[in-house]
């Protein structure tokens, strides 16, 4: 299958700048595709590190016009978690992007180089490579993993659809030049790729944070027209100021991977609304390809803490405890989605590579979600993400969501077992720390013992910014 119509562009069209101001062409993009092809890459399993650069774009792409299938995997992953992905999945090869620091490239597993391709990519050869099904096209880690052997199988089919449905809402066209903020290896930021690929767009490469003055001079320079975060993205923007973002071609915002603060939520949108451009709020898993939902932002400020509706070709409803569906304006439920972009299933292990699709294009999102009188939808929390306290079930996301609204400064992070809810905040000194467990007692109605408070510098986060729930003991 085709993706992205990426044979149909010349190969002198733009397909990236890079930071300092290169730039990447179609035609390099088609010759490392050739090359890969050449080296025997086609329908084989290839493991990719990842960081955002030309060499990462090029080899990602690259390996989708030959029929390769990418496992995309951070740069910087640990080589004991890197050896146990590889002796589970047996990658036939493995693509190392040039423009990678030593460090990350030196963390490959000893394999014979094979060749270099425009010296932007090295191919390393693993082994002899597992069973691949005629339609499987990406591998990605299931959000928020840490090493973990379980993949979201997503097909051609997956990818293509949700691309299209994101170039339809965000109405992108060749003119954009969105700027990464989030890593390629991750199911947010490859999204990115593949929407802006989708509508012929040029990205623009750094590798530069939101908080280092260069990420800024990128934007102004190369004229970036999106920004794209998770929540802490958004906090720290927050802190940065609006002046931060006086971007001439800045056109619209977007953020996922996890619900914003409300006060957050309504900042940006207002922002957005007074300066004449957009801010979507949107909704999605990595077992969707990713995105399942947008708010529009015409409703943004009306809607605020709203999650939205389903992207155009999907479809949205929600069940009880029991599989029944709820029909009525305000019930809760279990979100169930159906799409085109739902993965074909997970993968634990190298046989399941060459399984079919498991799922038929519905998805249990394993989120807790509400749909007011206008349809527009709102996540409420996570089925799993729950402690038995006094007898009581709380919500791990309803405390956060609770002392997010009473401490708008700080930042919180819930974990615990049944019987002890403990409670992470940062700063570690102020009115939060000292206050967070009385006020989840009082909120609750349960007594103070159940809430322990862990006052921290930093709330630990993944490279995509989200909380790192894994890094944190709620045992007490």
């Amino acid at each position: 299958m085709e993706l992205f119509g990426l044979r149909e562009r010349g190969p002198e069209e733009l397909l990236a700048v890079e930071d300092g101001g290169g730039r990447v062409l179609c035609g390099e993009l088609f010759a490392v595709g050739e090359g890969l092809a050449r080296a025997g890459c086609r329908r084989e399993l290839v493991f990719v590190l990842c960081e955002n650069t030309a060499g990462t774009l090029l080899g990602y792409l690259g390996c989708l016009l030959c029929g390769a299938v990418p496992l995309l995997l951070d740069a910087h992953t640990a080589p004991q978690l890197l050896r146990g992905l590889a002796e589970v999945y047996r990658p036939a090869f493995y693509l190392v992007p040039r423009d990678l620091p030593a460090q990350s490239r030196a963390q490959l597993p000893q394999a014979a180089p094979v060749l270099e391709l425009r010296d932007r990519v090295l191919l390393a050869a693993g082994g002899r490579g597992p069973a691949l099904h005629r339609e499987l096209a990406l591998l990605l880690a299931t959000s928020g993993s840490t090493g973990s052997p379980k993949l979201v199988r997503l097909s051609g089919k997956n990818l293509q659809s949700n691309a299209r449905a994101i170039a339809e809402y965000l109405e992108l066209t060749p003119e954009e030049r969105p700027i990464t903020t989030l890593p390629m290896s991750y199911s947010y930021g490859i999204s990115i790729v593949n929407s802006h690929a989708q509508a012929g767009a040029p990205l623009l490469l750094t590798r530069r944070g939101i908080l280092e003055r260069g990420f800024w001079e990128t934007a102004a320079g190369e004229g970036a027209t999106s920004l794209a975060g998770v929540p802490y993205t958004y906090q720290m923007l927050q802190r940065l100021g609006p002046a931060a973002m006086d971007l001439p071609r800045l056109r619209y915002l977007t953020q996922a991977g996890g619900r914003l603060p409300p006060e957050l939520h309504r900042e940006f949108a207002a922002w957005a609304a007074e300066t004449g451009r957009r801010f979507y709020v949107m909704y999605g898993q990595t077992e969707a390809g990713p995105r399942m939902g947008y708010l529009p932002p015409e409703r943004a400020v009306e809607k605020c803490g709203a999650m939205g509706i389903p992207i155009p070709g999907g479809r949205f409803w929600l069940e009880d405890g029991d599989g029944r569906v709820l029909d009525s304006p305000e019930a809760s439920g279990e979100l169930v989605y159906q799409g085109e972009n739902v993965a074909m299933g997970y993968a634990r292990t190298a046989q399941d590579l060459g399984r079919g699709d498991e799922w038929g294009g519905v998805l249990r999102t394993g989120d807790l979600a509400r749909r007011d009188a206008d349809g527009i939808y709102y996540i409420v929390g996570r089925k799993k993400r729950f402690v038995k306290l006094y007898g009581s079930r709380v919500s791990l996301d309803g405390a956060e969501r609770l002392l997010c609204g009473r401490f708008p400064g700080a930042q919180f992070a819930c974990v615990g077992r049944d019987g002890l809810l403990s409670v992470y905040v940062s700063p570690p000194a102020g009115e939060a720390a000292e206050g967070a467990a009385d006020y989840l007692a009082a909120q609750t109605r349960l007594p103070r013992g159940a809430f322990r408070v862990c006052p921290v510098e930093d709330i630990p986060r993944t490279e995509a910014g989200k909380t790192c729930y894994a890094r944190l003991n709620g045992d007490g």
